[in-house]
C-alpha cells in the first residue's frame, strides 16, 4: 500500500512522463560518440537550467551535473546516466531513428538519462510544492564516455561526487520484460583491461619469408596461443575472457609489414586472478617473441573495475522496486556478466549499486543490447524514474524504520 509521499511521487512521475519520452527520443534522434557528447550535454544543459535546477557543465563541455537549488540540503545522493552512443548504423523503421549515419543509442544510454530526469525532475516537483516527508539531498550526473571507459573518471576529476556519499544507476535489458527488474548481491559485472600487443618484427618481400621476420605470422601464433593456453591455465571455476578485436597491420599484399597491432580485452572477476593472467600473457608473449624472433611489447592501458553491490542501498532498491512492479518482478541475477560497466569508477570511491531494468515488450526489444535494431518500451522509463525516485528518498529518510 502506498503512503502519501509515494502515491504524490508516482503522480509526480506520470505528470512528467510524456516529457521524458520527447527527451529520450530527441537524444535517440541525434546520437553523438563517445568525446563528442557536446549537443547532447548542453540540451540537457538548457532543460535542467530552465527546471530551476542547479545546474554545471562537465569538462570540455561535455556531461552534466545537477541538484536542487533554493537553500536545499548539499547532495549526498547521486543518480548516474550516461550519454554517448556507438558506432552501429540505425536500422529500426521508428519515428525516432537516429539522424546520423553510422550512429546508434544501441545501449540504451539515451533511455537511462531519460530516467534519471524523470526521477530528479520528480523529486523536484515534490519539493517544490512542499510534499516531501524529509529532505532529499540529491544530484544527478550526466557523463560521457562510458563506452570507452573514460567518462566516470572526467566526472569525478571535476567534482562530481564532492559531496556524494552513495550513488546509484540502472542498465537497460533487453532479456526481461518491462515491469521486471534484475539485482544481484556481490559482484555484478566483470574487470575489464584494454590490452594491446604490438609485434615488431622485419619486413619483406611477400615471395621471399625467410629473409624476414614476419610479424602477421607471430601475431597468428600468438592469438592461438592466447585463446588455447589462458583458459588451461585457469582454474575452470575462476571465469577469464580474452578476445582480440582489432588486428592492425600491413599495407600491401605483397608485403611482408615491420609491426602489427594487436587490440582486445581480459575481462576477469576477481583481482587475483586478473594479476595471474596478465603475467600469463606476458609469459606467453615471450614465447612467441623467442620463437618467432620478433619483438612483442604487451600493453595494459585502461582499466575498469569489477562492480560490487552496496547491501545496505541494495535493499532500499529492492524494496521501491518491490513497491513498484511487484515482489515477483524483482529478480535475482544468477551470476556476474562478464560485461564491464565504468559506473564501476565511482565504486572506487563511494558505494553504490546498478540494477538491471527490463525494456522488452510484445512491441518492442526482440534485440539485444549493441545491435542495430536495438529499442526499449518506452514505459520503462516510468517503471524506472519510479524505482530511482523511490530509493532516493527512502535513503535520505531520518531513519529506514520510519518507512512504512
Amino acid at each position: 500500500m502506498s503512503t502519501p509521499w509515494q502515491a504524490e511521487l508516482d503522480q509526480a512521475v506520470d505528470r512528467r512522463f510524456e516529457q521524458v519520452v520527447t527527451v529520450r527520443r530527441h537524444l535517440h534522434a541525434h546520437p553523438e560518440p563517445s568525446g563528442e557528447e557536446q549537443e547532447t550535454s548542453f540540451y540537457l544543459y538548457q532543460l535542467l537550467v530552465d527546471e530551476g535546477l542547479a545546474v554545471q557543465m562537465g569538462p570540455e563541455g561535455r556531461g552534466v551535473t545537477a541538484e536542487a537549488s533554493n537553500g536545499a540540503p548539499a547532495a549526498r545522493f547521486a543518480l548516474r546516466a550516461d550519454l554517448d552512443a556507438l558506432r552501429i548504423h540505425d536500422q529500426k523503421l521508428v519515428p525516432y531513428r537516429s539522424q546520423v549515419d553510422g550512429m546508434n543509442h544501441a545501449c540504451g544510454h539515451d533511455a537511462h538519462a531519460a530516467t534519471v530526469l524523470g526521477a530528479v525532475l520528480a523529486i523536484h516537483d515534490l519539493a517544490e510544492r512542499g510534499v516531501l516527508a524529509w529532505p532529499v539531498p540529491w544530484r544527478a550526473i550526466f557523463q560521457p564516455s562510458e563506452e570507452t571507459a573514460t567518462g566516470a573518471c572526467e566526472m569525478i576529476e571535476a567534482g562530481a561526487l564532492q559531496g556524494i556519499e552513495t550513488i546509484l544507476a540502472l542498465h537497460m535489458d533487453p532479456t526481461r520484460e518491462v515491469g521486471e527488474i534484475g539485482v544481484r548481491r556481490g559482484v555484478l559485472t566483470a574487470n575489464c583491461d584494454a590490452m594491446r600487443l604490438v609485434i615488431q618484427g622485419r619486413g619483406g618481400h611477400a615471395a621471399r619469408p625467410h629473409e624476414s621476420n614476419d610479424p602477421i605470422a607471430a601475431a597468428a601464433q600468438l592469438i592461438s596461443t592466447l585463446y588455447l593456453f589462458v583458459p588451461r591455465a585457469t582454474d575452470s571455476q575462476e571465469a577469464v575472457v580474452v578476445s582480440i578485436g582489432q588486428i592492425l597491420g600491413g599495407d600491401n599484399p605483397n608485403v611482408i609489414p615491420e609491426c602489427v597491432e594487436l587490440r582486445g580485452t581480459l575481462r576477469t572477476l576477481d583481482r587475483e586472478v586478473r594479476a595471474r593472467t596478465i603475467d600469463h600473457i606476458r609469459q606467453l608473449a615471450r614465447g612467441i617473441e623467442e620463437a618467432s624472433g620478433t619483438r612483442i611489447k604487451v600493453h595494459f592501458d585502461v582499466g575498469v573495475g569489477a562492480i560490487h553491490s552496496d547491501p545496505h542501498l541494495l535493499q532500499l532498491v529492492t524494496q521501491a522496486a518491490s513497491d513498484v512492479v511487484g515482489a515477483e518482478g524483482v529478480q535475482a541475477i544468477p551470476r556476474p556478466s562478464m560485461g564491464s560497466e565504468d559506473f564501476a569508477s565511482y565504486l572506487e570511491h563511494i558505494p553504490g549499486v546498478m540494477f538491471r531494468l527490463g525494456c522488452a515488450s510484445d512491441r518492442v526489444g526482440n534485440s539485444g543490447l549493441h545491435t542495430p535494431t536495438f529499442d526499449v518500451d518506452d514505459e520503462a522509463l516510468r517503471v524506472g524514474a519510479k524505482i530511482l525516485a523511490r530509493t532516493a528518498i527512502m535513503w535520505s529518510a531520518p531513519a529506514v524504520d520510519d518507512i512504512q
